[in-house]
């Protein structure tokens, strides 16, 4: 389906496939590719607490992954709803650690998606006080536990 076609092509092809009325913009950030999707019907795209543009944005990135040898991650999102999401996140985020912090106890958050884990990774990466460590398991959504880091 998707053979020869860029992430924006082939994510379109998906949405007129799915009777959307769209319009997609291409933003090239540090973390990647990411496809803004704006439309009259944002929330058929976004469903219950984002799971349709979770499995939306699976999709097409699996669709990438077969067609090109080394695929990009691409990030897709709909009327900036993964933006105001992951402001939230980083809000709640950091509360957690002051918490952690406070406390010197761990605390572990609640399963989320590879997007969710990945901004919560990158927020703590370089951080010498917080570390986020992810479960070990095959499920989709997975618990991340943000402990102090060990001191040398």
């Amino acid at each position: 389906m998707a053979s020869g076609y860029s992430p924006k092509e082939t994510l379109e092809l998906i949405l007129e496939h799915l009777g959307f009325v769209f319009e997609v913009r291409e933003e090239q950030r540090p973390t990647g590719l990411t496809l803004h999707i704006f439309t009259g019907e944002p929330g058929r795209l976004i469903g219950k607490n984002g799971r349709t543009l979770d499995d939306l944005q699976y999709l097409l990135n699996r669709i990438l992954a077969n067609e090109e040898d080394e695929p990009q991650r691409v990030t897709v999102d709909v009327e900036h709803y993964r933006e105001c999401q992951q402001a939230d996140l980083l809000k709640k985020i950091t509360a957690l650690a002051a918490q952690v912090l406070a406390t010197g106890e761990a605390v572990t958050l609640p399963p989320m998606n590879s997007f969710d884990r990945r901004t919560v990774h990158h927020h703590f990466a370089n951080d010498p006080l917080i570390m986020s460590v992810s479960e070990t398991t095959d499920a989709r959504l997975k618990s991340i536990t943000l402990q102090r880091r060990p001191t040398a």
